[in-house]
């Protein structure tokens, strides 16, 4: 089993998460302030360098506007 940031799982949750960022029409440094992070954490999740926990990924959904268990379904879907 290949490391979690480097499976292809992480790299298509990373570029689910740009998409919602982008949908919501906020850069790295608007979504670091609202998560209260530094824009550099939004560079590691984005690039899949950084796992994300479950806490992060529900914080993430609400400002997003995103259901996390609906992304959780599409990415146990093989």
């Amino acid at each position: 089993m290949p490391k979690t940031v480097t499976s292809p799982i992480q790299k298509k949750l990373a570029a689910m998460l740009v998409e919602f960022r982008k949908d919501a029409g906020l850069r790295q440094v608007d979504l670091a302030e609202k998560l209260g992070v530094y824009q550099s954490w939004i560079t590691h999740l984005e690039s899949g360098q950084r796992r994300i926990d479950v806490v992060e990924l529900i914080e993430l959904g609400r400002i997003l506007e995103f259901d996390p268990a609906e992304v959780i379904r599409k990415l146990n879907k093989r």
